[in-house]
């Protein structure tokens, strides 16, 4: 099998999810794959951009199996975002009122990292993902990015954040309004797609939101998502935190009844 294609075994893997249901989405079109000799063969940069789509209606416990599927080898870092954000890539407030400019503006932001080598190519590209969709969201959040990865443009993977003193058009569903930016740019796909797994559970934790708009400069803000990524648990530790307690209440209740 080639490596430029996935077979339903190797995409089962790869998501995580039961063989039989991954064939029964690419039998109704609801996963992009096309038949070669009967067998079912789905491209890994469309499975990329299915699952950007995908994962915004993914729960905390699908995203964290999403995270765990997606770990690079090259990647082993438990707290992706805190890795790739940094300080002097947070910016609030951010001074742009366009769709345009907040790009701009956050490409200089990203800028400052000394990652970033080719700005105006990183730009085009990240203008280019969103004239395909928006990636904004209906709570104000937008996660711009491009649509491949830009090993050519950038040193190694990184995040900026800002936050607008208003919300702006952005391209969000039902003219919501956006006013938090979460740039993601990943030298590979497997590390974008943990990245956003990870950002999707924190924009689910209570009161994360909020609290980040009520941030009042770049350095409380860089703690709070910092913070926000270090609280979140991976699947396989709760895997692990659960089989121990079932060990636990197992040696209890033997001990009980062997007394």
């Amino acid at each position: 099998m080639s490596h430029d294609w996935y077979n339903l075994d190797e995409l089962s893997r790869q998501l995580g999810r039961d063989r039989r249901e991954i064939e029964k989405l690419a039998n109704r079109g609801r996963i992009p794959g096309r038949k070669n000799a009967g067998d079912w063969q789905f491209h890994p940069m469309e499975i990329t951009h299915w699952l950007e789509q995908e994962m915004r209606e993914f729960t905390d416990g699908e995203l964290a199996i999403l995270e765990q599927t997606q770990r690079s080898a090259e990647f082993d870092n438990p707290h992706p975002v805190a890795s790739f954000l940094r300080i002097e890539t947070v910016q609030v407030p951010l001074d742009a009122r366009t769709k345009r400019s907040v790009l701009e503006s956050l490409v200089e932001v990203a800028g400052r990292s000394w990652e970033v080598w080719q700005p105006s190519k990183l730009l085009a590209a990240i203008q280019d993902r969103e004239a395909v969709l928006s990636t904004a969201f209906d709570n104000g959040v937008a996660i711009p990015h491009p649509r491949n990865p830009q090993v050519d443009a950038i040193g190694d993977s990184l995040i900026a954040f800002g936050r607008t003193l208003s919300g702006i058009p952005f391209g969000g569903p039902n003219r919501a309004l956006t006013d938090l930016f979460f740039l993601v740019v990943c030298r590979d796909s497997r590390t974008h797609l943990h990245v956003l797994a990870r950002l999707g559970r924190m924009l689910q934790s209570q009161g994360f939101i909020d609290n980040l708009r009520s941030t009042e400069n770049s350095g409380s803000a860089y703690q709070l998502i910092c913070d926000a990524d270090r609280q979140i648990v991976g699947w396989l530790s709760v895997m692990h935190i659960c089989d121990r307690w079932e060990r636990i209440e197992s040696n209890a209740r033997n001990t009980f009844f062997n007394a």
